[in-house]
C-alpha cells in the first residue's frame, strides 16, 4: 500500500514538472558518399510551454578551426535554408507540420565536407533543449582492379593483386577461385583475405578464374581475374630475334639517310655549275665564218684597186689572218706557191678579182 501512493505520488510530480523535451537520443550516424543521411530529431512540449516555437541546426564542422554553422532555421512559422553555403539547397526539414513534434532533417548528395557534428535545437519558452548527431561521411570501394604483376609461366613466381581506385578505410578483402576451388593451393588460404597473393612456382592447376571482392562499412566492389599458367617461352629466340630486328632497322636507316644526302650533293653540285654559267657571253664564233668575214673585208677593198696600186700589198697582208683561222694545205718546198682563187664575190654583191700569185723573189706572177 505504501508502495502504491509513493507511485502515484511520483507520477503526478512528473506531469507537473513536465517541458519540452528532445526523445531522441545522441547517436553517430554513418553514410556513403552520394547518399541521404536522415538525422532525427523528435520532441514533445509542456503545458507551460506557451511560447513560439524555434528550430535550429547547427554544424559543427569536423576541422576544429572552424566555428559552428547554422544551415537551417525554422521561426515564426517560416524556414531558412539559406544560411551555409556548402549545405545550400541540400538540407530540408522531413515534416511539413513542425508544431506536431518532429524536427528532423535529411542532408542530400553527402559530401566529404559534410563530416561533423549536427545539433538541433527546439525552443518553446519557457522550454528549451538540444541533441547532437555525429555523421560520418564514408566513400565505397569504386573501379577495384585485378592484374598479374610477373610472367605466367609453369615454375615461375607471380602475384596476384586487387586494387580499388577509392574506398574508406579500413577495407576488407576476399579473394575466391570461381572455377576448380577444390583445387585451390593450400598456401593461399592465409592470404584470401589481402589484396595480394604471392605464387611460388607456379603450376597449370592454378589456372583458372578468380574474383576479388572490397568492402568497408558502407559498400562493395568486385573485379575478376583470369589466370593461364602455360609452358615457359623460348626467351633465348625472342631476344636473338629482337637483336637481328633492331640490327635491320639501323641498317635501313643508315641507307636511307646515305640516299638522302648523296641526292642533296648532287642538287647541290648541279646548282653550283648552273650559276657558274653567265647567260649574257655570247656563244664563241666558228673558224669558218672568222675567216670568211676577214677575207671578205679584204676582197672588198681590193676590189676598189687598180693593178698599179696592188703592188702595195705584201704577203705580210696575208699573213695576218690568224693561223688558227686556216687549215692551209701543206706545200712542197720545191713546187711553186700555186695561185689562189678568189671566192665567188658575184654572190656576195663584189666584183670578182683574180689574186696575183708572187714568184720565190717577190715579183708578181
Amino acid at each position: 500500500m505504501v508502495l502504491l501512493l509513493r507511485f502515484v505520488l511520483l507520477c503526478g510530480v512528473a506531469d507537473f514538472t513536465r517541458s519540452l523535451s528532445i526523445t531522441t537520443p545522441d547517436q553517430m550516424i554513418e553514410k556513403a558518399k552520394g547518399e541521404t543521411a536522415y538525422l532525427p530529431c523528435k520532441f514533445t512540449v509542456g503545458s507551460e510551454d506557451q511560447g513560439p516555437l524555434d528550430i535550429e541546426w547547427l554544424l559543427s564542422p569536423a576541422d576544429n578551426q572552424k566555428v559552428d554553422q547554422v544551415i537551417i532555421l525554422y521561426s515564426g512559422d517560416k524556414i531558412y535554408d539559406d544560411y551555409y553555403q556548402d549545405l545550400k539547397g541540400r538540407v530540408h526539414f522531413t515534416s511539413s507540420d513542425l508544431q506536431a513534434g518532429d524536427a528532423s532533417i535529411n542532408v542530400t548528395n553527402l559530401q566529404l565536407s559534410d563530416i561533423g557534428t549536427y545539433q538541433c535545437k527546439v525552443k518553446k519558452a519557457p522550454g528549451v533543449a538540444n541533441k547532437k548527431i555525429q555523421l560520418t561521411v564514408l566513400v565505397k570501394p569504386s573501379s577495384t582492379k585485378c592484374y598479374i604483376d610477373g610472367s605466367e609461366e609453369i615454375g615461375s613466381d607471380f602475384k596476384l593483386k586487387c586494387e580499388s581506385k577509392e574506398g574508406s578505410l579500413p577495407l576488407r578483402y576476399e579473394w575466391q577461385k570461381l572455377s576448380d576451388s577444390r583445387k585451390l593451393p593450400t598456401s593461399w588460404l592465409p592470404e584470401m583475405t589481402s589484396p595480394v597473393i604471392t605464387v611460388k612456382n607456379a603450376s597449370t592447376e592454378y589456372s583458372g578464374t578468380y574474383s576479388c571482392t572490397v568492402q568497408n562499412r558502407v559498400g562493395s566492389d568486385q573485379c575478376l581475374l583470369r589466370l593461364d599458367v602455360v609452358p615457359p617461352s623460348n626467351r633465348a629466340g625472342t631476344i636473338a630475334g629482337a637483336v637481328i630486328g633492331t640490327l635491320l632497322a639501323l641498317v635501313l636507316i643508315g641507307l636511307i639517310m646515305f640516299c638522302c644526302h648523296k641526292k642533296r650533293r648532287e642538287e647541290k653540285y648541279e646548282k653550283e655549275v648552273q650559276h657558274d654559267i653567265r647567260e649574257d657571253v655570247p656563244p664563241p664564233k666558228s673558224r669558218t665564218s672568222t675567216a670568211r668575214s676577214y677575207i671578205g673585208s679584204n676582197h672588198s677593198s681590193l676590189g676598189s684597186m687598180s693593178p698599179s696600186n696592188m703592188e702595195g700589198y705584201s704577203k705580210t697582208q696575208y699573213n695576218q689572218v690568224p693561223s688558227e683561222d686556216f687549215e692551209r694545205a701543206p706545200q712542197s718546198p720545191t713546187l711553186p706557191p700555186a695561185k689562189v682563187a678568189a671566192p665567188n664575190l658575184s654572190r656576195m654583191g663584189a666584183v670578182p678579182v683574180m689574186i696575183p700569185a708572187q714568184s720565190k723573189d717577190g715579183s708578181i706572177v
